[in-house]
C-alpha cells in the first residue's frame, strides 16, 4: 500500500496517522525531496529512505501521535559517520529535512432520527470534516433524494435506514458523538438505555426538561447508576437561544457539537425556553 492509499486506509478506520515528506535534499540521500511515508501507532507505509533517517522520523512521529500533537515539526538529519545515530550509521553524506503532519482521526458524529430538525442538523454537519452516520426507522427518511442536500460535502456520509437503530449504535466507535431526535419517544429510550450499557459514547438527548425527567425515572429503574444516567446531555443546544423551528434547533446542536469537539467547558444551564428544548 503506497502513501496516498495508506492515508485513505486509516480515515475509513478513525484512526491517527502521520504524514512524513522529505523536504529538503542536500548532497547525497537515499530519496528525492518529496518522498513520503505514513505513520501509524501500529504501522508504516512506503519508506523515505531507510535507515537511521526514517527509523528517527518513526520515532518522533509515534511520540507526536502518543502526545496529541496536532502542529507539524521539522526534522533536520545529517547523513554522515559523524553523527550519534540511535539506529545505525548512514554515510551518504548529505543532509536531510523532514516534514512531519499529524492526521488526526476525523470525529465520528451520529444522528438518530433524520426528521425535521436531524435533516437540517445533516445538512450542517456534512460541511464538516466528520465521519457523519444518519440513521432513521423510516427508510423513506434516508431515500436518495431526501439526502440530496446532504451529499457532496467535506463530511463522509453513512446512511443507515434501520428498522432497530440501537444495533446500527453498537457498532460505532469508542467515543462517538451520539445525537438522538428520533420521532418516536420508545425509540430515543432505547438508544439511550443502548448507549448507557456501551459507557463509551457522548450521547445527547433532544427534548424538554420533563421528557428528561421521565427519562431519568426510567434509566434508573433499567439499572443505571445515576453518574452514568447524567452523561447524558438533555436537553442539548446552546443555552439561551430561543426559538421552536427546526433550522434554529440545528444550529443550536450542532454549535454545541463543535464547543464539545473542540473541549470548550459546558456552558451553564439555561432557562426552559431553550430552542434545543423542543421539542416536548
Amino acid at each position: 500500500m503506497d502513501w496516498l492509499a495508506a492515508l485513505e486506509h486509516l480515515r475509513e478506520q478513525g484512526r491517527s496517522g502521520v504524514l512524513v515528506t522529505v523536504t529538503t535534499v542536500r548532497g547525497h540521500a537515499p530519496r528525492d525531496a518529496g518522498a513520503k511515508m505514513v505513520v501509524a501507532a501500529d504501522g508504516t507505509w512506503d519508506s523515505i529512505g531507510g535507515g537511521n533517517l526514517e527509523a528517527t522520523a518513526i520515532d518522533r512521529a509515534r511520540a507526536m501521535l502518543r502526545d496529541g500533537a496536532e502542529a507539524p515539526e521539522t526534522l533536520l538529519l545529517p547523513l554522515n559517520e559523524h553523527v550519534a545515530n540511535r539506529h545505525g550509521q548512514q554515510c551518504c553524506g548529505g543532509e536531510v529535512t523532514v516534514l512531519l503532519e499529524p492526521l488526526r482521526a476525523w470525529p465520528t458524529v451520529a444522528v438518530f432520527g433524520v426528521g425535521h430538525v436531524g435533516h437540517e442538523l445533516a445538512r450542517i454537519l456534512s460541511r464538516l470534516p466528520l465521519d457523519l452516520h444518519l440513521v432513521d426507522s423510516r427508510p423513506g427518511q434516508l431515500a436518495d433524494d431526501a439526502l440530496a442536500d446532504v451529499r457532496g460535502g467535506r463530511a463522509r456520509v453513512h446512511v443507515h435506514p434501520a428498522p432497530a437503530p440501537e444495533a446500527v449504535l453498537r457498532t460505532l466507535p469508542a467515543g462517538a458523538h451520539v445525537l438522538i431526535m428520533s420521532h418516536d419517544h420508545a425509540e430515543d429510550f432505547v438508544l439511550c438505555d443502548a448507549a448507557l450499557r456501551r459507557g463509551d459514547l457522548e450521547v445527547g438527548l433532544i427534548g424538554s426538561r420533563a421528557k428528561w425527567a421521565r427519562f431519568r425515572h426510567r434509566l434508573r429503574g433499567e439499572g443505571h447508576a445515576d453518574a452514568a444516567v447524567d452523561r447524558i446531555v438533555c436537553p442539548i443546544g446552546l443555552p439561551g437561544l430561543g426559538g421552536k423551528d427546526p433550522a434554529v434547533i440545528a444550529v443550536s446542536v450542532a454549535a454545541r457539537l463543535l464547543q464539545d469537539l473542540e473541549g470548550t467547558p459546558p456552558p451553564a444551564p439555561a432557562p426552559e425556553r431553550r430552542a434545543s428544548a423542543a421539542p416536548a
